[in-house]
């Protein structure tokens, strides 16, 4: 299917230090001719606009940058040229057939957001996602959450896009102020991780706009700047 409104917002920040934004923002324009690009903001984001498979291809295609930065094996390199290469060709076929999209009858249009700001959207602000007689999904892969926001029934163009709106306006906000701590476990004992959680439980109550997310090999904690400095300081006293 093609989604004829996708927007995402980038953070280009982290080439800074490797690459002249501006000359990295034409290239991405040069490689995706069917998106529309905002302004560039002063702390590194920009919105990008279009269809889904175009979003996916230019994902790659910085993914491809960030990797060629790194100390990866070329194994690896050598996979994300093909999925590269796989994904133009998906997305060439996908724009050959964007005159017809099936199912005309229901109204489907897709939100891109990183994963850490659709969990804590999730978590703190979970009427984004409810409106009546709309259906909202999302699937995770990697770093980013796409949200599938459709009519329950007959298509609701304007019911559809504005809650489309209403979640990317609230991913927007957060981009800006939301921080996250990764706290590893690697080296530690079984006892110490979880003295690390029952930490983490003791002080959610003080701290009732951080997010804790437990993973097997680490804990990542997600809020606001000025909550994330106290919350860590106290987790590691």
């Amino acid at each position: 299917q093609v989604f004829s409104s996708v927007t995402s917002v980038l953070n280009m920040s982290v080439f800074k230090d490797q690459f002249v934004l501006e000359d990295l923002m034409e290239e991405m324009k040069e490689q995706s001719r069917d998106l529309s690009f905002g302004p560039l903001q002063s702390d590194g984001r920009i919105v990008v606009q279009g269809s889904f498979p175009a979003i996916e291809v230019l994902r790659d295609f910085l993914l491809l940058k960030a990797k060629s930065l790194s100390e990866k094996d070329n194994r690896e390199e050598s996979k994300s040229h093909q999925r590269l290469r796989r994904r133009l060709q998906e997305h060439k076929s996908t724009m050959e057939m964007r005159n017809f999209i099936p199912d005309g009858d229901r109204e489907k249009q897709v939100v891109v957001l990183d994963k850490d700001i659709y969990h804590y959207m999730k978590c703190f602000f979970p009427w984004v996602f409810q409106e009546k007689n709309v259906v909202i999904s999302a699937v995770t892969d990697g770093d980013i959450t796409t949200v599938c926001v459709e009519s329950a029934g007959k298509a609701d163009a304007g019911r559809v896009s504005s809650v489309k709106k209403k979640i990317e306006d609230q991913s927007i906000k957060l981009h800006s102020t939301l921080r996250k701590v990764r706290v590893s476990f690697k080296e530690r004992t079984r006892d110490e991780k979880q003295g690390h959680k029952w930490v983490c439980e003791r002080l959610k109550s003080s701290y009732p706009r951080v997010l804790v997310i437990p993973y097997d090999a680490h804990m990542e904690v997600i809020g606001f700047s000025s909550d994330i400095f106290r919350f860590t300081k106290e987790m590691s006293s």
